[in-house]
């Protein structure tokens, strides 16, 4: 019983300090973070790609990203992660597109892949933005 109240009273003086908030508005003043490819990997692809890149075959077929030569191009990366294709979805919602490039910058240069030529976020926006509309 004893425990029940130390963790009770931890916990009403944790909800009652003072939150340390960033600056009001969205996102604040400060810069984001940047999150290193190899992270970004880790938290949101290696679910379905492995942590070799290898891919998987179950309920579903995971394509290996591990010496896969369509990696050269980096514009193919960029089409799949940002718009997605069969059963793999689109990340523009999730991931910046700092991050985008940083992490298809990643798979580029590791798991067999030898194409050293870093993704921009420039170019992940290029490559992700809808066509521009005709005869405007």
């Amino acid at each position: 019983m004893k425990m029940i109240s130390k963790l009770g009273l931890v916990l009403a003086f944790s909800l009652a300090a003072p939150a340390m908030a960033d600056e009001p508005g969205p996102g604040g003043g400060k810069p984001p973070v940047p999150v290193p490819g190899e992270q970004v990997y880790r938290m949101v692809c290696q679910t379905c790609h492995m942590a070799d890149g290898k891919g998987a075959v179950g309920a579903a077929a995971f394509p290996a990203l591990a010496s896969n030569p369509k990696m050269k191009m980096a514009a193919y990366p960029i089409v799949m992660v940002t718009k997605g294709r069969g059963g793999m979805p689109g990340f523009t919602d999730m991931l910046s597109a700092e991050q985008t490039a940083a992490v298809i910058t990643y798979v580029r240069t590791n798991f067999g892949n030898a194409y050293p030529e870093p993704v921009t976020a420039e170019d992940v926006k290029r490559l992700s933005s809808p066509p521009a509309a005709a005869g405007h």
